[in-house]
């Protein structure tokens, strides 16, 4: 089978949307994070002034060891939250891309299996070891590419618990400290 212009045309067309979908899909990744550290930064700078405030009024030391504990524990929690929105935003954006890529595989891979049937119908006589051999390379091709993204779903999948898991230890471990001084 030949290309014709207008089919190559085509081809470059959904290339370029392609293309420019994904950059967009990645400024929008981009946008929300600068968002949140925006934020972010905003909280912080308001908390930062309120605690300065808090520690030029204390009396004393222990005073001042109380304001501390109580201000441990809500940091730990926010810079895990904070972390929390960082990994969705990198895991939404990943996802998009992920989609757009399956979809222009799996276009791919449709445009490839027509060709071959196209050659294959067109194939003079006694190729058919030929035929055969490239109709095997086509679907070791399409077998290899589900198990690498079969793989990778595992691997995001298997992170993002490992994540969940970090954060809420790294929670854990400082209300531990905040309630033992509470208590003495």
């Amino acid at each position: 089978m030949s290309y014709t212009p207008e089919q190559f045309v085509a081809g470059q067309k959904a290339s370029i949307e392609t293309f420019f979908g994904l950059s967009n899909k990645a400024l929008e990744g981009v946008e929300k994070l600068v968002e949140l550290n925006l934020q972010t930064a905003r909280t912080a700078l308001a908390e930062a002034s309120e605690a300065a405030q808090a520690a030029l009024s204390v009396k004393d030391a222990q005073e001042l060891f109380a304001l501390q504990a109580s201000l441990l524990q809500p940091s730990a929690e926010k810079a895990a939250a904070y972390g929390r929105h960082v990994y969705e935003i990198f895991a939404g954006t990943t996802a998009e891309v992920g989609k757009v890529a399956e979809a222009t595989v799996a276009e791919s891979q449709k445009t490839v299996i027509a060709l071959v049937d196209n050659a294959v119908r067109n194939a003079p006589a006694g190729t058919e070891n030929a035929v055969a051999l490239v109709k095997s390379a086509v679907a070791a091709a399409n077998n290899a590419y589900e198990s690498v993204s079969k793989a990778a779903k595992q691997a995001s999948e298997v992170a993002e618990a490992n994540f969940q898991a970090i954060t809420a230890t790294a929670v854990k471990a400082t209300q531990a400290p905040a309630k033992g001084k509470r208590a003495a």
